[in-house]
């Protein structure tokens, strides 16, 4: 018999809202509207509404019943609501194939397509950006098997979340949305940097609305807008190449955020802390006066140095003073200390790390101008005991010399600032005083120097890493990402990154910037012409030190040479000055110096005129000779060299600037640093130095503040000799400084190469 029947289950009435859903299909259409006719692959879209979970044809029926798991459902299809829908669908230009000009095999009613404003069919590939507007507008999209194996996607929604981690670091993460899912970029954008096709820069033919399309998974394609993608990546590309994890950055580095926030258009949410420090950087110094209780004016540029330092202490971040020497360095931070003692935010000592010589220097000046300022000097065999007193003082002041040795002692302390003058001294990062100043204590760091970059960029690396650590990486990843590209490849691009780093922590001012608070300067080139036995000897030397330099270099490799390189130019170099100073057999029968002979006239004549004159040269012998010829002479004079007592120096300097003598002889390297010689107003370099900062730093001893004269510079260089190759050479070398410095073009590295040392020995 047959069973009996089973009940029919109730009817339960389902009266929901309906969503649209297009179900994808990818087919191939054939535009006519040409003679041969053009073929295109499109998207189909059949429309359904879901009602709940229920699934309805566009044909509209009031009511329709649904048989699923033994419940019978009717849906209450809501005609207006549905046609609100279409009507989206319009608005957003997708339309019935039977309203379109356009024949498709297998259409049918509830099939759509996309068109443009001028009416035409979209194309599959621009189908990302379509689909995006309906998943905004709340409509659901679906695929079947026809549409391709990888679906092309557009990013929904960028963001960008920022957490502070202590004082120093921050978080940085990123995500973008995908059919309603978040993803982390920072896979896809390290996808994208090391995608050797990715176009780190526009071409002229690129459209204003490029893409870049790169996999998100095995189904789905990302496509990203190319330039908004290129404002992202720059900016991080450094970090981005760095870690495969998450992106930690200094709180000095928080101008990565200014740039994806206004580049790529991406405002990020959190980090109130760093808000604020990047509207105080972006608000700039704020103008000043100086403190109250400074004995001094302030130049207005030195106003602006002290609203600098002002500024970076508001941020609480550490920087570089760059200024030209003799432009009052030392006057800007002691009103800097100053200010922040009368504003309470001097809450434990500032350390000041000097050369010896300036330790004098800076007790004297703090004294003369901030005498509200309690100092400490601990220097000398008797300052075991002065370590104790630290914490009682605003201002300690040490040497570098000593760093090693107090090492321990200093640990003791936490520093409210570490103040680096003459910063240079700590160019080569893994010298024992560089050591030590990476692990004193202090709320911030300020470096001072004239010549923050001398030789090559792992100098500047080495201070700012001393001042602002992590700020340019480590030093393999400076190397790597900046120092190798600039200075060997001459890259700009890294020229420009690299600029805009250091930019906002280093004040750089050059005379030329404050030539109203500056007497001119005048420099004059004298090329002597040497002649007779001099010049044979010169030859002779030529000859012989090529040709041992070029054995030298077959049998070591120029690398391995250096050394030999450097003492055959030394005998050239001192066979110009005078030929005694080659301590050869031959040269000692050589009795004439043209350049000897030429400095002498000129004196004769500068000092004829009352003339104040300081004569540099790095070879103390020499300037025995010059002494000794002056007093021939008898021409007042007093020399300064490596081996002149320390305790001599003030009362020479006195002696100058009193008036008591009309000449000082002066070693490059004893003068270079810590001398105020203003009463001069001239200066001779008696042979050029590789180094042209070195020489600037020595001319500066008179052209500096307080100068109320005009300063003549002569350098004299022996015509044809490898003094005048130097000369060439020094232009070169400073290309490298003034890019980095000051922002301008790219040099080479200033190493000698084969080029070079045929230039250098290359004959009379």
């Amino acid at each position: 018999s047959l069973p009996a029947p089973s009940a029919r289950p109730p009817i339960e009435r389902l009266v929901v809202a309906p969503r649209a859903v297009l179900i994808l299909r990818q087919t191939t259409w054939m535009d006519w509207r040409n003679a041969r006719g053009t073929e295109s692959v499109i998207a189909i879209g059949r429309l359904r509404f879901d009602y709940a979970g229920l699934r309805c044809d566009a044909r509209f029926r009031p009511n329709e019943r649904r048989y699923q798991d033994q419940r019978l459902t009717e849906v209450v299809r809501d005609q207006a609501a549905e046609q609100l829908l279409q009507q989206e669908l319009a608005q957003l230009l997708w339309l019935p194939i039977s309203r379109c000009t356009v024949y498709l095999a297998g259409s049918g009613p509830d099939d759509f397509i996309a068109i443009t404003e001028a009416k035409r069919v979209v194309a599959i590939e621009a189908m990302p950006a379509r689909l995006a507007q309906l998943r905004a507008a709340g409509i659901l999209i679906e695929y079947e098997s026809s549409y391709p194996h990888h679906r092309l996607l557009v990013a929904e929604q960028w963001s960008a979340e920022v957490s502070e981690s202590g004082s120093d670091w921050f978080d940085l993460s990123l995500g973008v949305e995908v059919e309603g899912q978040r993803h982390d970029l920072l896979p896809i954008l390290r996808a994208v940097i090391a995608d050797d096709r990715f176009p780190r820069q526009p071409v002229d033919t690129e459209p204003a609305n490029a893409t870049w399309t790169m996999e998100l998974d095995a189904e789905r394609k990302l496509v990203l807008p190319l330039a908004r993608l290129r404002a992202l990546v720059d900016p991080l590309w450094e970090w981005l190449e760095q870690s495969q994890s998450g992106l930690r950055l200094r709180r000095s580095q928080a101008h990565v955020l200014m740039a994806i926030e206004g580049g790529a258009r991406l405002p990020w949410q959190g980090g109130q802390k760093l808000r604020q420090v990047l509207a105080q950087l972006a608000a700039g110094p704020a103008p000043v006066r100086a403190p109250k209780g400074f004995k001094t004016e302030l130049r207005p540029y030195q106003r602006h140095g002290l609203a600098w330092l002002n500024h970076l202490a508001t941020a609480e971040l550490g920087g570089v003073l760059a200024d030209d020497m003799g432009l009052g360095k030392t006057v800007q931070v002691l009103a800097h200390l100053l200010d922040l003692k009368n504003h309470q935010r001097l809450d434990r000592p500032a350390l000041v790390i000097a050369p010896t010589s300036l330790v004098g220097n800076w007790k004297a000046e703090a004294e003369r101008f901030a005498p509200q300022l309690r100092v400490l000097v601990i220097h000398g065999l008797d300052r075991a005991g002065r370590f104790e007193w630290i914490g009682q003082h605003d201002l300690v002041i040490t040497t570098y010399p000593l760093l090693q040795r107090d090492r321990d002692q200093l640990l003791q302390h936490e520093f409210s600032l570490l103040i680096l003058d003459e910063a240079q001294a700590i160019k080569n990062a893994r010298s024992q005083a560089a050591g030590v100043v990476r692990e004193l204590r202090a709320a911030r760091r300020l470096g001072m120097t004239g010549t923050p970059l001398e030789n090559h960029l792992g100098e500047l690396w080495a201070q700012f890493d001393a001042v602002e650590p992590g700020l340019l990486g480590d030093e393999r990843q400076f190397t790597r990402l900046f120092r190798t590209p600039i200075e060997k490849h001459q890259d700009a691009d890294k020229q420009r990154r690299l600029n805009a780093r250091i930019a906002p922590l280093m004040l750089r001012r050059r005379k030329q910037d404050v030539l109203a608070d500056l007497p001119d300067k005048t420099e004059i080139i004298r090329a002597i012409e040497i002649e007779g036995g001099q010049r044979e000897l010169y030859e002779t030397l030529r000859l012989a030190q090529h040709q041992r330099v070029q054995q030298a270099i077959a049998e070591r490799g120029l690398a391995q040479s250096g050394i030999v390189v450097l003492d055959a130019l030394l005998k050239l170099r001192q066979c110009c000055c005078d030929p005694r100073l080659v301590k050869l057999t031959h040269a000692k029968k050589v009795d004439a110096s043209a350049k000897l002979d030429a400095l002498l006239d000129l004196l004769d004549s500068l000092l004829s005129e009352g003339r104040r004159v300081l004569v540099f040269s790095q070879f103390a012998e020499m300037l025995g000779l010059i002494s000794t010829a002056l007093r021939e002479r008898q021409i007042v004079h007093q020399q300064l060299t490596g081996d002149t007592p320390s305790a001599q120096r003030t009362g020479l300097v006195e002696n100058f600037q009193n008036g008591a003598v009309g000449v000082f002889l002066i070693s490059l390297k004893a003068g270079g640093v810590g001398l105020n010689l203003t009463a001069a107003d001239t200066v001779i370099h008696y042979d050029p130095w590789w180094n042209p900062a070195v020489e600037a730093q020595a001319t500066d001893r008179a052209h500096r503040i307080g100068q109320d004269k005009a300063v003549f510079v002569y350098k004299l260089i022996c015509a044809g000799t490898v003094e005048e190759k130097i000369q060439a050479m020094q232009a070169r070398k400073s290309e490298l400084a003034r890019a980095v410095l000051d922002g301008g073009g790219v040099s080479t590295s200033a190493k000698f190469n084969a080029s070079d040392l045929a230039e250098l020995f290359a004959p009379l």
